[in-house]
This record gives structure tokens, sequence and C-alpha cells, in this order.
């Protein structure tokens, strides 16, 4: 080293640069070529999976094609039971004797009254009864439920005792009805009309209905529209409404049906349907100031009376002769009581008796301030009122009632008896 030139030096130096460039770039090369793709092809990846993710695939022919013939099926069911019940649904017109009033004009001044005189062409009128007519005063619709014509339909559309009822049927063919009974519970009354061979709906089963289920109606709408039919879905189950428009006053329905399905004033006493053609409701009421909100009666909540009104001619229901609340938290606050569940004895809203004379409940010895906490074992809650449970017995059953009285608890058994018609 002592003896290299300066030259040489420098050539050496260059010499080493070279290679150490040369071999940096051949290990680079290699490195690169062994690492994953850049970070950007990545994440462009990652957008293309969910892309492909979020975005559904087109239906395939097939698919598409399976999607039409369904569609096409709901329609033609629709239109077959629409065709096979409409000649059962009828209307149910109320007529009735009303005086016949014929408007006159007479000079108030008699015939010597100097103010006839000053006043000759003064008339004021005056009205008087010239005799009476028969004239339709309500129409709602109903439903034959047996070959034999009797029919269902609401109670406040035959409510007029005083009324003559005529049935039109779906051929336009007018009929006298006859009023078998009137439901002192229920919005509902079952007719009768002479005849054989009638068309008639099956009763389904309102135990087995379902949110979302499809929903047909068909009635007479607005007293003018004979058998239209409208479709919906059942919005809602076991509804407690107050019902207005009777001449009886508001009533409280409880267990109602909710549908979206159009039900319009004349309406009432039609059928609510499944798509299997059977009668699963009776439509009774919509809610005013709302759109597609109906309710119907259960159609098994009826069924008992049906039979009652084939087997005895009236519809007979249970009772033991108490009024009373059902106990929740702000009754329990108020009368300071030591339970959350029951049914506390109280008089009536305008201060009726809370114990109904002569009743069962008298004769067992229930007192005003009880709270009933258990109807044959079970116990009375928001979901087993005490009505409930009475309406699942029949009159003669005897039953057993565990009662809550100044902090003690007895048993007392009561026989059901039949409710009278008020």
């Amino acid at each position: 080293m002592e003896n290299m030139t300066k030259h040489q030096f420098i050539l050496l130096v260059l010499l080493v640069s070279f290679v150490t460039a040369l071999v940096t770039g051949i290990v680079t090369v290699a490195l690169v070529s062994q690492n994953p793709q850049p970070i950007t092809q990545t994440i462009q990846r990652v957008i293309e999976r969910s892309q492909a993710v979020l975005t559904p695939e087109p239906l395939k022919k097939d698919e598409t094609a399976q999607l039409e013939v369904a569609a096409l099926s709901r329609d033609a069911l629709i239109e077959d039971i629409a065709s096979r019940v409409s000649p059962a649904v009828v209307s149910v017109v109320a007529s009735k004797d009303v005086p016949i009033v014929e408007q006159y004009f007479i000079n108030p001044f008699p015939e010597n009254d100097l103010f006839k005189d000053f006043f000759p062409d003064l008339k004021v009128p005056q009205y008087r009864q010239k005799g009476i007519e028969k004239k339709q005063v309500s129409a709602g619709s109903g439903f034959l439920i047996s070959s034999d014509g009797l029919m269902v339909t609401n109670r406040h559309v035959v409510e007029d005792k005083d009324a003559e009822y005529t049935v039109i049927m779906n051929n336009g063919k007018k009929m006298p009805a006859k009023v078998l009974a009137r439901d002192p519970l229920n919005d509902m009354a079952i007719l009768k009309i002479d005849g054989s061979n009638f068309s008639f709906i099956p009763l389904g089963d309102s135990n087995s209905v379902k949110i979302g289920q499809t929903a047909i109606v068909i009635g007479n709408a607005l007293g003018e529209f004979q058998n239209t039919v409208s479709i919906g879905v059942i919005s809602g189950l076991r509804r407690t409404i107050t019902a207005s428009g009777a001449n009886f006053g508001p009533e409280e329905l409880s267990e109602v049906i909710q549908t979206d399905a159009a039900i319009n004033p004349g309406n009432s006493g039609g059928p609510l349907l499944n798509l299997k053609g059977e009668i699963v409701g009776l439509n009774t009421a919509m809610a005013q100031g709302a759109d597609s909100i109906g309710f119907s009666i259960p159609i098994n909540q009826i069924k008992r009376s049906i039979d009652d009104v084939r087997a005895s001619g009236k519809i007979v229901y249970p009772y033991i002769g108490v009024r009373y609340v059902l106990v929740t938290p702000s009754v329990k606050e108020k009368n300071k009581l030591s339970v959350e569940y029951g049914a506390l004895v109280s008089p009536g809203q305008n201060n009726e008796d809370a114990i109904v004379l002569n009743s069962p409940a008298s004769r067992a010895g229930i007192k005003e301030g009880d709270t009933i906490l258990e109807f044959n074992g079970t116990k009375i809650t928001a979901d087993n009122s005490l009505n409930k449970l009475i309406q699942s017995h029949r009159v003669g059953d005897k039953v057993a009632l565990k009662i809550l009285r100044a902090s003690k608890e007895l048993t007392v058994n009561v026989t059901l008896e039949e409710r009278k018609e008020q």
C-alpha cells in the first residue's frame, strides 16, 4: 500500500464502489421479487371483495320466473276466495215505519184581526203528519254460516228492536230476516232467513292467526258498494278498544284483531278471511282519524254463541255478579293493597253496586273491597282477566275463588249462573 501511487488508489476505490453497487442492486431485486403486493393493491382488492358482498347478484332467469308464478298464484287464490265466498256475504238493511211530515203555510193572524189587513201576504210554515211510510234507517253487512240460512252480523247493525230487517243477497234478491239473538257482551248478533242450500263460509280458527298474515275483508262498503273486497295483513292481536256509535253507548271490546285491510262504514258485520277462505273475524270497528286501522272480533269468541243459539235459541253467558277493576300498580297504591295482581271488587263507574243483588257472588258472601286473586287455581292478571276466565266456563260450573280480605286469604265456592240481558 505504501508503494501504491495516487492514481492506483483512485482506481481501486472506483472498483470497490462499482462492485458494492452491483451486489446491492442484485440483492434488492431478489428481495422485492419475494415481497407481497403493494398496500394500495391490497386495499383495492378488499374494496372489490366488499362490493361483491354488498351488491346482490341479479336473479337468475328461473328464480325470477318462480317469483312471478308465486305472485300469480297468490292473485289467483284471492280471486278464487272472493268468487267462492261472495254469494255468502250479504247486506243487512233495517227499515222502519216513520211519519210522513207535510209542510204548509198559513197567515198567523185571525180573519178579523187588524194586522191581517196590513200583512195579507204574510205566511209562516206549519207541519203536520200525513200518514206513515216504510223507510230504510240503516245498513250493514253479514255472512251466512250454514246452508239453512243462519247468519252473523254486528249487534249494532240490528240493535233497533222496532225495525224490520231485510237481507239483500249477492244476486240482488231480497229476503226478510229474523233476529234470533243479540249478544249482551260482544258486538254480534245471529239472524235467520228462510230457505235451504244457501252458500256459506266455513269458520276458521282465530287462535292460529299470526301477525303479518294476509287478511281479506268483504262487505257492503259505505252501505252502497255491495261485496267490496279489500286486502291487507293482520296488523295486531289481542287489542282492547272502546267502540262507539251504537245507540247503547260506548262499549269495551277486548282481544280483537287489528288489520290494515280497509274496513269502511257499512263493512260492519262482514267477514275477515284468511287465505283458506275461512272466517277468522267479524269486522266491527275502525279507528277514527286514522287510515288502515280496523278491528275484528275473533271468530273463536263467537263460536260458543252460535252453538248456544242452535241449541237453545239464545246466547247464554255465565256470571258471578261482581263489578271489579284489575289490580295495577296505580290501583295497588291507591287502595294500599299488598298484592300486584287480582280483581278488586269495586262499585261501577256510575256508582252501581259492587255486588249484584241475588247473584252467585252475593250468596257466596263476597264483599266490596275483596280482591279475587285466583279463579279455579288460575291467577287473575291483565292477560287472564276475571271476565275472560268466567267466559271459559259454562253455566252450572262450580268454581273456587281465592280471595284476599283484610290481609287474610280465604277460598269461597260459587256456582256460575246465567247472565240476564240488561
